[in-house]
């Protein structure tokens, strides 16, 4: 499970450091275009099973078949150092609008790096809706 809050920098060579409470044995991981404005990085098993979910929807929707492509078609396998750094592609760094300051958030399952700019100006505007998003959870 992945919670909390973390600053980082985008260092050399595009590289990234997980926040300590993140790192694990796992060294395995995806990165892709994240929801929102983003990246989302998965362990890899994870990463295989939420696939493993969305084919079990039918292939014959646009929406699915457009969703699966844009979790896929960008994503890369990436593989953590021996100190919990990993390396961010080019395309997604400019996808997410990676500058030096990012923000490392863990959404329960997965992990979300942001543009730190980006981020507050996101997160204000959803802070406000906050009993409204509450009320439509269960919709």
């Amino acid at each position: 499970m992945f919670i909390g809050r973390y600053y980082h920098t985008l260092e050399e060579n595009n590289r990234v450091s997980l926040p300590k409470k993140f790192r694990n044995i796992e060294t395995n991981w995806i990165v892709t275009r994240g929801l929102d404005g983003g990246l989302f990085l998965f362990r890899a098993a994870n990463f295989k099973e939420e696939l493993e979910k969305l084919s079990q929807r039918t292939f014959t929707k646009k929406a699915h078949r457009d969703f699966i492509r844009l979790m896929t078609n960008d994503a890369k396998e990436i593989i953590a150092d021996k100190n919990g750094r990993v390396s961010l592609p080019e395309y997604l760094i400019k996808f997410a609008q990676l500058k030096k300051q990012l923000v490392v958030i863990g959404s329960y399952s997965h992990i979300e790096i942001w543009n730190q700019n980006r981020y507050h100006q996101y997160l204000e505007k959803i802070e406000s809706q906050a009993e409204k998003l509450a009320e439509r959870v269960d919709d």
